[in-house]
Protein backbone atom coordinates (compact mmCIF):
# COMPACT_ATOMS: atom_id res chain seq x y z
CA UNK A 1 0.00 0.00 0.00
CA UNK A 2 1.33 3.32 -0.93
CA UNK A 3 0.85 6.33 0.88
CA UNK A 4 -1.37 8.15 -1.05
CA UNK A 5 -3.21 5.06 -1.18
CA UNK A 6 -3.33 4.67 2.77
CA UNK A 7 -4.35 8.78 3.30
CA UNK A 8 -7.20 8.21 0.94
CA UNK A 9 -8.89 5.55 3.41
CA UNK A 10 -11.37 6.83 6.02
CA UNK A 11 -13.29 5.66 9.30
CA UNK A 12 -12.74 1.91 9.99
CA UNK A 13 -10.32 1.16 6.93
CA UNK A 14 -7.88 3.95 7.68
CA UNK A 15 -7.27 3.05 11.52
CA UNK A 16 -6.92 -0.86 10.40
CA UNK A 17 -4.44 0.03 8.12
CA UNK A 18 -2.62 1.73 10.27
CA UNK A 19 -2.84 -0.83 13.06
CA UNK A 20 -1.90 -3.28 11.08
CA UNK A 21 1.48 -1.69 9.18
CA UNK A 22 3.24 -1.97 12.07
CA UNK A 23 3.45 -5.34 11.22
CA UNK A 24 5.17 -4.88 8.11
CA UNK A 25 7.38 -1.77 9.07
CA UNK A 26 7.25 -0.22 12.33
CA UNK A 27 9.18 3.00 11.63
CA UNK A 28 7.08 3.37 8.11
CA UNK A 29 3.77 2.87 9.88
CA UNK A 30 4.71 5.62 12.58
CA UNK A 31 5.60 8.05 10.11
CA UNK A 32 2.64 7.55 8.22
CA UNK A 33 0.46 7.82 11.08
CA UNK A 34 1.60 11.10 11.98
CA UNK A 35 1.22 11.95 8.78
CA UNK A 36 -1.72 11.54 7.84
CA UNK A 37 -2.59 12.89 11.80
CA UNK A 38 -0.45 15.88 10.34
CA UNK A 39 -3.03 16.48 7.53
CA UNK A 40 -6.17 15.98 9.23
CA UNK A 41 -7.02 12.80 7.45
CA UNK A 42 -8.76 11.60 10.46
CA UNK A 43 -8.53 12.83 14.11
CA UNK A 44 -5.77 12.78 15.79
CA UNK A 45 -6.83 10.24 19.31
CA UNK A 46 -7.87 7.33 17.22
CA UNK A 47 -5.02 7.99 14.87
CA UNK A 48 -3.02 7.76 17.74
CA UNK A 49 -4.83 4.77 19.48
CA UNK A 50 -5.12 2.75 16.15
CA UNK A 51 -0.66 3.40 15.74
CA UNK A 52 -0.22 2.68 19.40
CA UNK A 53 -2.01 -0.76 19.64
CA UNK A 54 -0.75 -1.69 15.82
CA UNK A 55 2.69 -1.02 17.35
CA UNK A 56 2.27 -2.83 20.44
CA UNK A 57 0.87 -5.94 19.08
CA UNK A 58 3.73 -6.26 16.38
CA UNK A 59 6.37 -6.18 19.64
CA UNK A 60 4.76 -8.13 21.92
CA UNK A 61 4.74 -11.30 20.20
CA UNK A 62 7.89 -11.36 19.12
CA UNK A 63 9.13 -12.09 22.70
CA UNK A 64 7.24 -15.46 22.15
CA UNK A 65 9.57 -16.16 18.98
CA UNK A 66 12.11 -16.02 21.76
CA UNK A 67 10.69 -18.19 24.57
CA UNK A 68 9.53 -20.89 21.91
CA UNK A 69 13.09 -21.00 20.42
CA UNK A 70 14.67 -22.43 23.90
CA UNK A 71 12.69 -26.03 22.76
CA UNK A 72 14.99 -26.30 20.08
CA UNK A 73 18.75 -27.77 19.87
CA UNK A 74 20.74 -25.37 17.99
CA UNK A 75 19.02 -22.36 20.17
CA UNK A 76 19.75 -23.90 23.42
CA UNK A 77 23.47 -24.57 21.73
CA UNK A 78 23.62 -21.01 20.75
CA UNK A 79 22.55 -19.77 24.21
CA UNK A 80 25.67 -21.47 26.16
CA UNK A 81 28.40 -19.75 23.87
CA UNK A 82 29.88 -17.02 26.61
CA UNK A 83 28.97 -13.93 24.98
CA UNK A 84 25.16 -14.85 24.21
CA UNK A 85 24.86 -15.67 28.38
CA UNK A 86 26.54 -12.86 29.15
CA UNK A 87 24.15 -10.46 26.79
CA UNK A 88 21.11 -12.30 28.53
CA UNK A 89 22.38 -11.27 32.09
CA UNK A 90 23.13 -7.73 30.67
CA UNK A 91 19.64 -7.56 29.59
CA UNK A 92 17.99 -8.85 32.60
CA UNK A 93 20.11 -6.45 34.39
CA UNK A 94 19.03 -3.36 32.51
CA UNK A 95 16.24 -4.15 30.68
CA UNK A 96 14.17 -0.74 31.12
CA UNK A 97 16.93 1.09 29.44
CA UNK A 98 17.67 -1.59 26.77
CA UNK A 99 14.23 -1.72 25.17
CA UNK A 100 13.97 2.21 25.75
CA UNK A 101 16.98 2.18 23.70
CA UNK A 102 15.80 -0.27 20.98
CA UNK A 103 12.90 1.36 20.61
CA UNK A 104 14.53 4.10 18.99
CA UNK A 105 17.32 2.74 16.98
CA UNK A 106 15.90 0.96 13.67
CA UNK A 107 16.94 -2.75 13.53
CA UNK A 108 17.15 -3.73 16.85
CA UNK A 109 13.78 -4.32 18.26
CA UNK A 110 13.63 -7.49 17.27
CA UNK A 111 16.79 -9.47 18.35
CA UNK A 112 15.90 -7.51 21.59
CA UNK A 113 12.94 -8.73 21.88
CA UNK A 114 13.33 -12.26 20.89
CA UNK A 115 16.12 -12.14 23.24
CA UNK A 116 13.81 -11.45 25.99
CA UNK A 117 11.59 -14.34 25.47
CA UNK A 118 14.77 -16.66 25.01
CA UNK A 119 16.00 -15.42 28.55
CA UNK A 120 12.70 -15.77 29.82
CA UNK A 121 12.06 -12.10 30.72
CA UNK A 122 9.40 -11.51 33.25
CA UNK A 123 6.61 -11.34 30.33
CA UNK A 124 4.25 -8.76 32.23
CA UNK A 125 7.51 -6.70 32.68
CA UNK A 126 8.50 -6.60 29.56
CA UNK A 127 4.93 -5.82 28.02
CA UNK A 128 4.70 -2.77 30.41
CA UNK A 129 8.10 -1.46 29.28
CA UNK A 130 7.24 -2.48 25.58
CA UNK A 131 3.78 -0.13 26.10
CA UNK A 132 5.54 2.46 27.75
CA UNK A 133 7.88 3.21 25.02
CA UNK A 134 5.81 2.47 22.01
CA UNK A 135 4.00 5.68 23.73
CA UNK A 136 6.83 7.37 24.21
CA UNK A 137 7.84 6.82 20.44
CA UNK A 138 4.60 7.69 18.78
CA UNK A 139 3.86 10.79 21.19
CA UNK A 140 7.10 12.48 20.43
CA UNK A 141 6.34 11.69 16.65
CA UNK A 142 2.94 13.40 16.54
CA UNK A 143 4.07 16.35 18.32
CA UNK A 144 6.94 16.04 16.02
CA UNK A 145 5.00 16.48 13.20
CA UNK A 146 2.15 18.38 14.27
CA UNK A 147 4.65 21.36 16.06
CA UNK A 148 6.91 21.55 12.82
CA UNK A 149 3.90 21.17 10.59
CA UNK A 150 2.14 24.42 12.17
CA UNK A 151 5.42 26.22 12.16
CA UNK A 152 6.08 25.51 8.46
CA UNK A 153 3.12 26.16 7.18
CA UNK A 154 0.99 23.82 4.05
CA UNK A 155 4.18 23.36 2.33
CA UNK A 156 5.55 20.79 5.37
CA UNK A 157 2.43 18.42 4.67
CA UNK A 158 5.21 17.44 1.47
CA UNK A 159 8.43 17.74 3.02
CA UNK A 160 8.57 16.14 6.09
CA UNK A 161 7.41 12.49 5.46
CA UNK A 162 10.19 12.63 2.89
CA UNK A 163 12.81 13.95 5.41
CA UNK A 164 12.07 11.43 8.28
CA UNK A 165 11.86 8.55 5.30
CA UNK A 166 15.03 9.57 3.88
CA UNK A 167 16.60 9.68 7.31
CA UNK A 168 15.34 6.21 7.94
CA UNK A 169 16.60 4.60 4.85
CA UNK A 170 19.95 6.79 5.45
CA UNK A 171 20.12 5.36 8.64
CA UNK A 172 19.89 1.98 7.34
CA UNK A 173 22.19 2.32 4.39
CA UNK A 174 24.94 3.45 6.95
CA UNK A 175 24.18 0.28 8.98
CA UNK A 176 24.49 -1.81 5.91
CA UNK A 177 27.58 -0.27 4.85
CA UNK A 178 29.35 -0.37 8.21
CA UNK A 179 28.45 -4.42 8.51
Amino acid sequence: MDGEALLGLSGWALYIAIACLPFLQEDVAVIAAATASMLGVGPVFPLFLAILIGLTASDLWKYWLGFFARDRQWARRFAQKNRVSMAGDWLQHDLFKTLFVVRFVPGTRVPAYVACGFFKVFYPKFSAIVVLTALTYVAIMFVLFHTVGALAGEIAKYWMPGIAMLMLIAYGVIRWVRR
